[in-house]
């Protein structure tokens, strides 16, 4: 019997020391109550602390997060890309349009003048009421915030109320002032190998007061615009200062009929995505455009058009439906159009576009188009990319060309018709954007930037770990779990038999 108790206690020498090194657990456990048995806690006082701690977790590890996208490109359906948001305590829902044009979110609040009340996208429209939230706070003139938003021009400062406001016009005429409030944003997220459901960061963001224009309209209605400018007060760059998110964001847009996509704070990865670096000082996501290819051949256009200035350029911006030419661009590219279809298109004008009338497939009449940038990166339209139809005359399509010009003004704006069924990565860490073309209803790969270089798999709107690492996480629970099982069982023998 001495013998049998010998054998078991070496067992246990042996095994324990091996549970401590390879599942790294303490030989001896200390549990204390974070509260006092004795002390009742309320559950908001619990949440409080749950977020406390979130905010820990999520502050050390860059992490992936992931908003479903809804809406499409078409302008005769929605014309929008927009996404839903979770704002304050309890958490509130509000759809908001992505837009990479601008920089800061905003909301309509409850005292808002001229916002719509009801949307024809058949989504609910809220409004945001600071008074409301538990975690809620409005942003003084001293915040530094503020002072970082004035020098972008996305805040102003009233001497008489102390409090940070903003007044934002749009390309298409439409405006909207507010005030800033700070509150949680609600969120999803993959750091490392785990999933954190229902995690939060403080963000500022606006509270509309007033619209003008087209966000009055209700055919189209959202409950606000969610910027994601590279400036110091978009949604981006807070949470990239506070260390939740890297400092990149991608989407991939679809172009069907149903709409909808991926958007993710996170680099989406794709072998076949190529880079051009971002024009430096610029308040856009301006690329140096070089030149424009029809079938391969590039169209006699001055580069000079494209050159970046105060008044010219080009613009990535997800928050344009269409696509814009620069004056002096728009013409040459209209004709290498229509003289490369002339012997299987007919050529018509209809409220200003150019239009054609076709019998068969745009992908077997029209020509591939290619954008030419800086760093060898060219993007590559379809048919697809750059033509809508309108409709059908006698039994022929109708089909205009969806680049638009904007009279006097050398601008060229890639929208939504141009940035559909593409991945777009805009690494702001790295100063560059990068495209593919890709199918935006399968799911991509997109990588943290955490010390392990993992990646994760992500389906539209859903995140999931496609990686070797949540099975090996899980094989590593079991031989813990185990060993602690073998110990426990040696020691228990081991005081039996002595």
């Amino acid at each position: 019997m001495a013998l049998a108790a010998a054998i078991l206690i070496a067992v246990a020498a042996v095994l324990l020391p091996a549970a401590v090194v390879l599942c790294d657990f303490p030989a001896t456990l200390m549990l204390e109550r974070a509260f006092p048995s004795n002390h009742g806690i309320q559950l908001s006082q619990l949440v409080a602390r749950d977020r406390l701690r979130h905010g820990r977790v999520l502050q050390s590890l860059d992490g992936v997060v992931d908003f479903r996208v809804e809406g499409t490109f078409d302008p005769f359906v929605v014309g929008l890309y927009f996404t839903k948001l979770q704002l304050g305590s309890p958490p509130k829902d509000f759809y908001v349009q992505i837009d990479t044009g601008s920089d800061v979110l905003w909301v309509s609040c409850g005292s808002c003048n001229g916002c719509p009340q009801t949307s024809g996208l058949q989504i609910p429209l809220n409004f945001f009421d600071p008074g409301s939230s538990s975690t809620s706070s409005l942003v003084s003139c001293s915040d530094k915030r503020c002072s970082l938003g004035i020098q972008s021009s996305d805040s102003a400062c009233s001497s008489q109320t102390n409090q940070c406001s903003y007044t934002f016009q749009y390309g298409d005429g439409s405006g909207t002032s507010g005030y800033y409030v700070s509150d949680l944003l609600h969120f999803d997220m993959v750091v490392g190998a785990s999933m954190i459901q229902n995690a939060s960061a403080p963000i500022l963001f606006g509270c509309s007061t007033l619209q003008t224009g087209d966000l009055t309209k209700s055919d189209r209605a959202v409950d606000g615009i969610f910027g994601f400018g590279q400036q110091g007060m978009s949604v981006i760059s807070q949470l990239a200062s506070q260390g939740i998110a890297p400092k990149v964001f991608s989407h991939c847009l679809k172009g069907d009929d149903s709409g909808g996509g991926i958007l993710v704070l996170g680099e989406i990865i794709e072998p076949n995505i190529v880079y051009s670096p971002l024009v430096p000082s610029q308040p856009h996501y301006n690329l140096n455009l070089q030149s424009i290819s029809v079938n391969g051949q590039p169209i006699s256009i001055d580069p000079s058009v494209f050159a970046t200035s105060s008044n010219r350029g080009t613009i990535i911006d997800s928050g344009t439906t269409l696509a814009y030419l620069a004056e002096e661009a728009y013409g040459p590219f209209i004709n290498a159009i229509t003289n490369t279809v002339s012997q299987s298109a007919r050529p018509v004008l209809a409220k200003g576009s150019q239009c054609y009338l076709i019998t068969s497939s745009v992908t077997d009449i029209f020509p591939q188009v290619s954008l030419n940038f800086a760093g060898g990166a060219s993007m590559f339209l379809r048919p697809q990319d750059y033509l809508i139809q309108q409709n059908s005359i006698g039994g022929a399509a109708v089909w205009c060309i969806g680049f638009q010009k904007i009279p006097g003004q050398g601008i060229t704006i890639l929208g939504d018709l141009v940035l559909k069924d593409k991945i777009v990565v805009y690494d702001l860490a790295a100063h560059r954007i990068g495209w593919a073309n890709y199918d935006c209803s399968m799911s991509v790969n997109v990588s943290t930037t955490s010390s392990i270089g993992k990646t994760e798999f992500v389906n539209a709107g859903q995140l999931s770990d496609s990686s070797s690492h949540q099975n090996e996480a899980y094989n590593s629970v079991l031989i813990c779990t185990l060993l602690a099982f073998l110990v426990h069982i040696a020691i228990q023998r081991t005081f039996q038999f002595l």
